[in-house]
């Protein structure tokens, strides 16, 4: 008899987090040994490879649960790569802000990943009991998206001050914190300068982690339900964001000298939102039992087609500048 996890066989789970711990083991010991700078070819090379897996993965999700699931999955996949976007903006705004060299930002995001995958795990588990236990919570993740897809559409955006922060600001008042950084080191023990007698001192690179963790938090509150929109199944759901979060350090060092160039991406992330919170109200009108998959992958892909070649074509003949990113 199958063991089951979530209504999903626990050696599938085995599987997926088999591969997961391996993929981090290489990028710790092998791919990034000794925390050094990596090259725009490198990671847009290690980017490439981690959005194929992703999108391979789909092969495994075919041959066991079937087509529908398979559809399913690359839709939920296509839809948190994209929104793991605004994650690169705010992650370059972080790094900025905290001077953060391009040698040490490695080691940021690779904790910053991991912590990650146990948060949305948290998320993701609550949110399948509550869907399981209580149906009609999928229209209140419905209504929010749209919600939030119209409010970034009409919204004027604003540069983020992340001096006023709230959590950096409490940080700062709770933690002895040095002045710059001490190398790759996130704590280090020096002399207090009240006292003259050693002391525990927190340093801006482990600042910036905690930064790069709250802006995942929050990124989550539009994610977690755009994808439980998308499909209930967890198991589709978690493999679907953590194949996406793994690629996120690659792709933002991939990206973090192009940023300009996808400013306007974000006005087709608002329609994504838009559209997948109709779909379960579009197919109650229409009498369906569920929305389509083939058509929420087709629309899915024409919407972020269509977000990515408009905001080439607006950037185009742009530079990077100097400041920091909006």
């Amino acid at each position: 008899m199958t063991t089951l996890f979530m209504g999903t066989p626990l050696w599938m789970w085995a599987s997926f987090l088999s591969v997961v711990l391996v993929l981090l083991a290489l990028d710790l010991g092998l791919l990034n040994r000794g925390g050094g700078e990596i090259g725009i070819a490198r990671s847009l090379k290690l980017s490439a490879f981690y959005i194929t897996l992703g999108l391979g993965f789909s092969g495994f999700v075919y041959s066991q649960m079937g087509g529908e699931a398979a559809k399913l999955y690359l839709t939920a996949f296509v839809v948190e790569k994209t929104l793991s976007m605004d994650n690169v903006f705010v992650i370059a705004l972080i790094f900025t802000f905290f001077a953060i060299p391009r040698a040490f930002q490695h080691r940021v995001l690779f904790w910053g990943i991991l912590g990650v995958i146990v948060l949305r795990g948290l998320m993701i588990g609550l949110g399948a009991t509550l869907v399981a236990q209580y149906h009609w919570i999928l229209y209140i993740f419905a209504a929010f998206l749209i919600f939030t897809g119209i409010k970034m559409l009409v919204t004027e955006e604003k540069e983020m001050d992340l001096s006023q922060n709230p959590a950096l600001r409490l940080l700062r008042r709770v933690l002895r914190v040095t002045d710059d950084l001490r190398g790759r080191a996130f704590f280090v023990r020096e002399p207090d300068p009240k006292t003259g007698k050693l002391a525990l001192f927190a340093t801006p690179l482990f600042l910036a982690l905690v930064l790069v963790e709250l802006a995942d938090l929050v990124f989550a509150v539009d994610s977690v339900p755009a994808v439980f929109a998308i499909t209930a199944d967890p198991f589709i759901v978690y493999t679907s964001n953590i194949f996406a979060i793994l690629g996120l350090r690659a792709l933002y060092f991939a990206l973090s000298a192009m940023i300009h160039r996808f400013h306007y991406l974000k006005y087709a992330l608002a329609v994504l939102l838009v559209f997948i919170g109709s779909k379960i109200f579009i197919a109650d009108l229409f009498g369906w039992e569920k929305f389509p998959a083939n058509v929420s992958l087709g629309v899915t892909f024409v919407i972020l087609a269509a977000g990515l070649g408009w905001s080439l074509w607006k950037t185009r003949g742009q530079t990077a500048t100097p400041e920091l990113p909006h």
